[in-house]
């Protein structure tokens, strides 16, 4: 009999990809805003209900759900959604599974890169530093602190966060947003362009979490980030070399990203590099370690 795997963030980038690979050998559900498919079920985060028959027989949960960071500029009431969208959603479940005194062998959850902080430094960041000091931070902590329950009230055998890295893909996401203008020729890097961009490819982000579920090794926080490190600067000369179009404009200011963005563009504006080394430490390999081949593979289809 197949494991059942029970996922949130449905209608994500990874949601929709990882789901592919998993139906084959797993029992795949989804929690999800409005039900459309017979392996959908609803829930309501703001409102505290959840369709409690999604958890029949449950045995791994993977949560994805949380608002987009660069959808929107922070307000105050912005933030408190992107907190909020990750938090109260593991709360939810938390308590569901409680109720119903299910205990999962994985609750596998997906955590940011900017854990560390938005900022650009000379630092190679590894689990084992501490966390930043601004909202990024802020809310990637309180984000790992809500999965963390689930083990430290005995609900799950592993807990595994996803520090996930900017993920690269022609469908969705910052890539899909940076390829219009450079295409057109009038591509450019934002600000200094130094700021470092953790990067990994879509395929290999779905990979470490089939590696999460199936690998009981894994415990704790992994960065999920390339082990090549580049700039903002170098990725959209990349992009620009792998579509052959020119790049002559001058980096967009950063004055005027703060301008459009407010706070938000200081995510745009700094960034700094993270080691691939633990997650590798597992026995994972990288399928697009390097960032032109990754970009060819999507981008030349």
């Amino acid at each position: 009999m197949k494991d059942i795997i029970l996922i949130t963030g449905a209608g994500g980038l990874i949601a929709r990809e990882l789901s592919k690979r998993l139906e084959k050998q797993y029992t795949v559900r989804f929690l999800t805003r409005k039900k459309k498919h017979d392996n959908e079920f609803e829930w309501n985060i703001k409102n505290k209900t959840i369709d409690e028959t999604a958890f029949e027989g449950v045995t791994h949960i993977i949560h994805l759900a949380g608002a987009n960071i660069s959808e929107k500029r922070w307000t105050d009431e912005r933030k408190k959604e992107l907190i909020s969208s990750r938090v109260d959603s593991a709360d939810l479940i938390l308590k569901t599974i409680q109720a119903k005194k299910i205990r999962l062998k994985s609750f596998i959850s997906a955590s940011g890169i900017n854990y560390y902080g938005t900022k650009t430094t000379d630092t190679v960041f590894t689990e084992n530093d501490g966390p930043g000091n601004d909202f990024l931070s802020e809310v990637v902590v309180l984000w790992e602190r809500s999965a963390d329950q689930f083990k430290e009230q005995n609900l799950a055998e592993r807990v595994v966060k996803i520090r996930t890295a900017v993920v690269l893909s022609e469908k969705d996401g910052a890539l899909k947003k940076m390829l219009p203008t450079i295409k057109m020729g009038i591509g450019s890097a934002l600000g200094s362009g130094k700021q470092y961009m953790p990067w990994i490819h879509i395929e290999d982000i779905c990979s470490i979490y089939e590696s999460a579920l199936k690998n009981n090794m894994m415990d704790g926080a992994f960065n999920a980030v390339s082990p090549q490190h580049t700039t903002n600067q170098n990725l959209t000369k990349k992009i620009a070399e792998v579509l052959k179009k020119p790049l002559f404009m001058p980096n967009v200011p950063g004055f005027v990203l703060k301008l459009i963005f407010g706070e938000l563009a200081d995510a745009l504006l700094e960034g700094s590099r993270a080691s691939a080394e633990k997650i590798q430490k597992t026995g994972f390999q990288f399928k697009f370690p390097d960032l032109k081949t990754a970009l060819e593979n999507l981008l030349q289809k």
